[in-house]
């Protein structure tokens, strides 16, 4: 059975909390009596012209001696007198309250809070939409500035006058391109088997297959191998270049860089663009040959074709014109994914936090970005007539 709390018995009325305010030469002078127990719910409120008749500039002193028993609701009062005296530049005699009165009185502000601020207006539709468009175009226009900055200084480096260290581009280059085979041939090699197993399943039916060596090698040489390789690099070298220039940013690195002079579009993002716009290529060429090879071991163990007769039919499928239109792809990919990512990285907060975003955000617009440039390019090689 539960048993119900019993209300506090009711305070003698002479130990009930109770304070005077008296002049003592040019300083008032507080006296305080009682017990102040919050649990008894008779702490008084003190009036907001309490200190009316206490001279401005003056310091309340306190006598406390009186009290008898105290908590929180002690402090809740003198918090009042404190913030009531502030407007008038009365301040409290510290000194005169007991040490313990005297720490938890400290953590509390001299003055309260303004009144919270109004909730913001909800802006109507075709403003919200007018304000994200010119956003969007006023990043577009950063990041194309940003990529301008960092082809000069590309350019730069060619005859010796950049600000880019060798060292840094070599880490970077090893670091998005040997250390990403393994993801990269295995994703591709997986591509390339399903493709196949996907293309044999059907093609069978028709007699037809041995144009699964066509189907895997225009999939892979024309969108696959570029655009996968691109979406494994976005997510593992740009969302990596992202945390760590907001590291940077959280570090005041980049402040301390910018003190000294040393542009950050030649010193940290030349060398992360320069190491994808290099290696993308041969990742992607890279790419083409594990994933041909997947559809390969899928299409000789599921159909009645020799080696021999599918890398006939392969080499056959498609010309040298598919594979540059593909090899120039995949080095826009490594520009658009270096830029985003750094970009995000430097418009990242200072926050532990905010690292965590900026990885998460620079893998999502890689991602999205790719698939956006891929259409592009599939309308112009329409155009074009590859």
């Amino acid at each position: 059975m539960t048993q119900l709390q019993k209300p506090p018995a009711p305070l003698d009325p002479s130990q009930s909390p109770q304070w005077s305010l008296t002049s003592e030469g040019n300083n008032p002078l507080l006296t305080l009596r009682g017990v102040w127990l919050a649990r008894t719910g008779n702490i008084p409120q003190f009036p907001k012209d309490g200190l009316r008749a206490a001279p401005a500039g003056s310091t309340i002193t306190f006598d406390m001696s009186p009290i008898t028993d105290w908590d929180t609701g002690l402090i809740a009062f003198l918090w009042d007198i404190k913030r009531s005296g502030h407007d008038r530049h009365i301040t409290l005699d510290a000194q005169s309250l007991p040490a313990p009165v005297r720490q938890l009185l400290e953590l509390l502000p001299d003055a309260s809070d303004g009144p919270p601020p109004p909730p913001a207006k909800r802006l109507p539709v075709l403003e919200r939409i007018g304000g994200h468009t010119i956003s969007s175009l006023t990043e577009i226009g950063t990041v194309t500035s940003l990529g301008g900055m960092t082809l000069r200084g590309g350019l730069q480096a060619l005859t010796g006058r950049s600000r880019m260290r060798l060292s840094d581009l070599l880490s970077d280059t090893a670091n998005a391109g040997p250390q990403a085979l393994l993801i990269v041939g295995i994703v591709n090699f997986l591509i390339g088997a399903i493709l196949a197993f996907v293309g044999a399943v059907e093609l069978q039916k028709f007699a037809a297959g041995i144009y699964v060596a066509s189907l895997v090698g225009i999939a892979m040489v024309r969108e696959m191998a570029a655009v996968m390789t691109a979406i494994i690099m976005a997510g593992r070298t740009g969302g990596a270049y992202a945390a760590r220039i907001s590291t940077m940013q959280g570090n005041e690195e980049i402040d301390a860089l910018n003190v000294f002079g040393i542009p950050t579009s030649t010193y940290l993002i030349l060398p992360a663009v320069l190491s994808l716009v290099i290696t993308m290529p041969f990742l992607y060429l890279y790419g083409c040959l594990i994933g041909m090879l997947g559809g390969f071991v899928v299409a000789i163990s599921m159909l009645d074709i020799t080696a021999a007769g599918y890398f006939h039919q392969t080499i056959t499928s498609f010309g040298i014109g598919q594979f540059i239109f593909a090899f120039v792809k995949s080095i826009v990919f490594g520009a658009f994914i270096g830029l985003t990512s750094c970009r995000i990285g430097l418009k990242a907060g200072r926050s532990a936090a905010d690292v965590g975003i900026a990885a998460t955000r620079a893998v999502v617009v890689g991602i999205v970005g790719v698939i956006a440039i891929d259409a592009i390019f599939a309308v112009i090689a329409d155009v074009l007539g590859i």
